[in-house]
């Protein structure tokens, strides 16, 4: 669930309506009527003013629109790619005003790396050592191999490393919580939440803290896992069976709480999917394809006691009760 600091988050329909008005403002000129209409729309409504308040912001911040979005030439309201330009336009509003740095962080994390992959996408790499690694969606990397050592640097997202012998250089995965040393083994790392998650499949890895190096590393074994801060560990548990799936283009739910659900599939989807409070604790379980997330939306609009409503060309997505 998104909101900006205490405040409610802005209905879809309003977003909207603002997006619209920044994009024409940013188009053309606007007439004497259309002006006199924009101003009724600014101050019709609590919301309305509130969403107008973060296009504000989003123009000071920017100096216009970002790049990206800035569609001068398509001026057609059915055009598809102003229709989707909206709905990143009004995405970037729900979540001012910290939304647009973080936006924009994860725009200059992603295409100054190695190697990327887009939302939704997934790519298997095989390094000059021989090792495999895929990318899992919105992921971003650097490979650094010398003479020394054999080192990734884990940006964004998460990754499967499959890793080749080669006893003269260690291979390392380094991320902002720590560095792990592949003793012969297979594992993922995912950057989450200011900490990281090791899963190891086959080996062992061997971890060290970031800013806590003094203490001793820690060994984590085949079938264990761990998430950890820069300073701190947290506990060791069995490895989840199906931490892999997403290798084959699935998301596996075992009795997963909805909210868990929806967090793990806009994983995958470009847009917001929320959902009503009263259907956070109801529990998902099957296998899911991440290649489709509307289908998957589908299937679980079709299984279980929820309606799906879309806003947004599609880039806005709610769940409520059925």
């Amino acid at each position: 669930m998104l909101s900006l600091g205490k405040e409610p988050p802005l209905p879809a329909d309003v977003l909207e309506e603002a997006a619209e008005w920044l994009m024409r403002l940013s188009e053309t000129d606007l007439s004497a009527s259309e002006r006199a209409e924009w101003e009724r729309w600014k101050v019709s409504s609590p919301e309305r003013a509130r969403a107008w308040a973060r296009a504000q912001l989003l123009q000071s911040t920017l100096g216009g629109l970002p790049p990206s979005l800035a569609m001068s030439t398509l001026d057609r309201p059915s055009n598809p790619q102003r229709r989707a330009a909206l709905g990143k336009l009004a995405l970037l509003l729900a979540v001012m005003p910290v939304g647009w740095g973080s936006w924009k962080l994860t725009q200059s994390q992603q295409w100054t790396a190695d190697h990327r992959t887009r939302v939704g996408e997934r790519r298997e790499l095989t390094l000059a050592d021989g090792s495999r690694v895929t990318l899992n969606t919105d992921t971003a990397i650097d490979v650094l191999f010398d003479s020394q050592q054999r080192l990734l640097h884990l940006r964004e997202g998460e990754i499967l490393v499959q890793t080749a012998a080669d006893t003269a250089r260690p291979f390392l995965v380094s991320t902002r919580e720590g560095r792990l040393q592949a003793l012969g083994t297979r594992f993922t790392v995912r950057e989450l939440n200011e900490r990281t998650h090791l899963a190891v499949l086959e080996g062992a890895v061997k971890v060290v803290l970031a800013e806590n190096d003094q203490r001793p590393p820690l060994i984590v074994n085949a079938g264990q896992r761990i998430d950890f801060s820069t300073q701190h560990w947290g506990a060791l548990s069995p490895t989840d069976r199906n931490v892999g799936a997403w290798t084959q283009g699935m998301l596996m739910a075992d009795n997963m709480r909805l909210a868990d659900f929806v967090a793990e599939l806009t994983r995958y989807r470009r847009g917001f999917v929320r959902y009503d409070p009263a259907i956070a604790d109801l529990r998902i379980s099957g296998a899911f394809p991440i290649a489709d997330t509307q289908r998957t939306l589908n299937m679980l609009v079709q299984t279980y006691p929820v309606l799906a409503s879309g806003h947004l060309n599609g880039y806005w997505v709610t769940l409520s009760p059925a």
